[in-house]
């Protein structure tokens, strides 16, 4: 079932898999019964919604719920659901269905597929990774649709509170909200501390991480005993969503949240703390944030969630490690340490790596649209960061770009999801072998 005989590394079959299921998923979504004009949509089109789905960014080219029929909208949700806990895991649940036995090859692909540190106990924590999801992602549909039945009706709202469940979890942002007014996204519950308070707790829960859910389990509220890796994701989170808060509350006084009263005002900026890393709902516009605002949300995106969750971005912990080391730096620390435990000097160089060819891609592709399609800065840097992030918040021009701006973010998405670094490394894998070379010296600064 998986090629192992085809002399492909594990990165590669995770970069081919998301892209056999994208090209899948583009292909059913250009069905006459996937849209309810009956009629196919053009195959870029379709290749953009699949692969915003799979890599669970949610930016759209048309809304959901106005273009797709309900087997288009169940598509759209078993991508957003393959691509969120990555397709492995999925591959993993029928194994364990069809009880069939789950070899070495199979459990390597697991540990890459979830950035896990260790191949032991890989099945165990795939196990809690399938049934974790599934019952987080019940729990939120059951609140959301305590306020979803009373506003869209029974069936309707069953299917709403699962929609957007699974999304916010997944850290997609698609949503069914067309049926109020089109890419409204969440707007209409702006002030719905249920509606918000859910969706933003399954997006934080999905985003610190798979490895973090395990180290809880293990070890309950017991902050002492956790991992390093759980320590620091769960420190950075709190204090990133806190100062996210606060900052907007500033940015926007006068500006998206100058109307609104100040309940209102605390929902609306921890929410728009939280969507940014990486989630695409949105309850105020984008478009009309203040350049301050419009400056954080893209640094948000840019740090994004936890290594091996369903988010993108650089990742909380290489953000950490970036602001640790450049601390430790200024103070003249030769090491990085961080509560207590050196960090080895690989993890440092790949956090520098990552955050260098996430700027470097985001601004190419904001760079490559602008000189192809004329669009404000502004919102060709918000786009392309938000679709190298996985993020989807937009501020409206996605669906009238033209079709190579269309192709950047479809790459930019796909790079995002699978990891910058990812995509280099299934290109070659092989490593240079260190070499004993005279010292240079170079001017720095």
């Amino acid at each position: 079932m998986i090629p192992k005989k085809m002399n492909l590394s594990p990165v590669q079959v995770i970069a081919m898999g998301f892209a056999a299921i994208i090209l899948t998923g583009a292909l059913l979504l250009m069905l006459p019964a996937a849209n309810r004009n009956g009629q196919s949509i053009p195959f870029l089109n379709a290749l953009f919604t699949a692969t915003s789905a799979t890599c669970v960014t949610g930016l759209v080219v048309y809304d959901t719920w106005t273009q797709f029929t309900g087997f288009g909208q169940a598509v759209i949700l078993l991508l957003i659901q393959i691509g969120g806990l990555g397709f492995m895991n999925v591959t993993t649940f029928f194994f364990f269905v069809m009880r069939k036995r789950i070899g070495l090859w199979e459990r390597e692909l697991l540990t890459e597929s979830v950035n896990a540190m260790h191949i032991g106990g890989i099945v165990k924590l795939t196990r809690r990774i399938l049934f974790g999801t599934l019952a987080f992602e019940a729990c939120g549909a059951l609140l959301l649709m305590t306020r979803f039945i009373p506003a869209f009706g029974v069936s309707r709202g069953i299917w709403y509170g699962v929609f957007h469940a699974v999304s916010a979890f997944c850290n997609a942002g698609f949503d069914l909200m067309g049926c109020i007014e089109p890419y409204s996204s969440l707007v209409y519950f702006a002030a719905d501390p249920v509606v918000n308070l859910t969706i933003m707790g399954l997006i934080i829960i999905g985003g610190i991480g798979f490895i973090v859910w395990s180290d809880i389990a293990d070890k309950g509220f017991r902050f002492r005993k956790y991992a390093l890796h759980t320590k620091v994701m769960l420190t950075a989170t709190a204090g990133l969503i806190t100062v996210g808060a606060l900052l907007f509350l500033w940015t926007e006084r006068n500006g998206v949240f100058a109307d609104m009263p100040w309940p209102e005002k605390i929902l609306a900026a921890l929410f728009q703390s939280v969507t940014p890393r990486t989630a695409g709902f949105n309850t105020v516009d984008n478009a009309a944030l203040s350049d301050g605002g419009t400056l954080l949300t893209i640094l948000l995106m840019f740090v994004g969630a936890g290594p091996g969750s369903t988010g993108g971005g650089i990742k909380v912990t290489t953000a950490a490690v970036v602001a640790v080391t450049l601390v430790g730096y200024l103070k003249g620390h030769e090491s990085v340490d961080i509560s207590g435990r050196r960090i080895e000097a690989d993890a440092v160089r790949r956090a520098f790596c990552t955050m260098v060819f996430y700027f470097i891609l985001a601004s190419t592709g904001a760079l490559i649209m602008i000189t192809c399609q004329t669009l404000p800065l502004k919102d060709a840097l918000f786009e392309a960061f938000s679709a190298f992030g996985t993020v989807g918040l937009s501020t409206g021009i996605t669906r009238s770009l033209t079709m190579v701006p269309k192709l950047v973010l479809i790459l930019l998405m796909y790079s995002g999801r699978i990891g910058s670094l990812t995509v280099i490394l299934s290109i070659s894998q092989k490593r240079v072998k260190a070499t004993l070379n005279p010292i240079g010296k170079i001017m720095i600064g």
